[in-house]
């Protein structure tokens, strides 16, 4: 199977507005693009991304192909994906751990799962199953948390590393994710990146979030992809590049979208802090 190419550097996720932007990427070096915006015929979405490919790196990170649901995988999500692949050959895939269908209904939402033996091998199948698919090793990605299930028998970080044995797919660190689900859990970010498996991280994602109250005076961290990367983020992530090395990075960023320049500020300090483990 297909393995990544992603150079171990900083990337963006591409939004059409920075189209005349990227003629001068600065620290950008690579693009994601989300898979279910692309799934299209012909028009200048896929005009811009044929354009794009030739002078750019692209990793395309899914959102809809449901991982973690009861049901089957939909063979025509599936297929819709398969041909977008093959269209833009990606240095890199990636989905969520997480479920967003049943019955046939699609939602908005990449919603939790309770990490036990019969979840384990249903995501492992899932996993198989797009891997042959799509003729490639795909990266799962960590969710952000908003509760935990009383049913779960095993870690996230076990779970992940579970599936990863099994399937021989790669991981997607979302640091951001982890630091939300330490918060609003009452956990310690810096254990779970202790018991994370390191050696499988083939991407790291860095995001912003929104502070809200919990309804008990507490604050509830949500994922919103809307700001920028808070500083105790930044300190994660300089913590797991120091004992990791450099891995390709991620900004994202897809609600009250910036200008290029305030992207770019965000890539070169992730570019930054990987120079200076590269130094050191």
């Amino acid at each position: 199977m297909q393995s990544s190419s992603l150079p171990s550097t900083a990337g963006i996720g591409f939004k059409s507005q920075h189209f005349d932007d990227l003629a001068h990427p600065g620290a950008v070096s690579w693009l994601e693009i989300h898979a279910e915006n692309y799934m299209v015929e012909g028009g200048p979405r896929l005009a811009m991304l044929d354009e794009l490919r030739a002078r750019f790196p692209i990793s395309v990170h899914g959102v809809g192909l449901s991982i973690g649901g009861e049901g089957p995988l939909d063979p025509a999500h599936l297929g819709r994906l398969k041909r977008l692949i093959e269209r833009v050959r990606p240095a890199q895939f990636s989905e969520h751990l997480a479920w967003s269908t049943h019955e046939g209904a699609y939602f908005s939402d990449l919603l939790p799962l309770p990490y036990t033996p019969d979840t384990l091998e249903r995501v492992a199948a899932h996993v198989d199953e797009v891997q042959q698919r799509l003729g490639l090793c795909m990266l799962l990605e960590n969710p952000s948390s908003y509760l935990v299930f009383e049913e779960s028998t095993l870690s996230e970080t076990e779970f992940l590393a579970e599936v990863a044995r099994r399937t021989g797919c790669r991981l997607l660190l979302d640091i951001n994710n982890v630091f939300i689900s330490a918060s609003n859990l009452g956990t310690s970010a810096q254990a779970y990146l202790a018991d994370y498996p390191v050696d499988l991280v083939g991407e790291i994602h860095l995001a912003g979030y929104a502070e809200e109250d919990d309804g008990q005076g507490g604050p509830l961290l949500i994922d919103t992809h809307g700001a920028p990367v808070a500083d105790p983020v930044w300190a994660l992530y300089a913590d797991v590049i120091a004992r990791i090395g450099p891995r390709p990075t991620l900004i994202e960023w897809d609600n009250e979208v910036p200008d290029f320049p305030t992207l770019e500020a965000e890539a070169a300090r992730a570019a930054q802090l990987m120079a200076r483990r590269r130094a050191a």
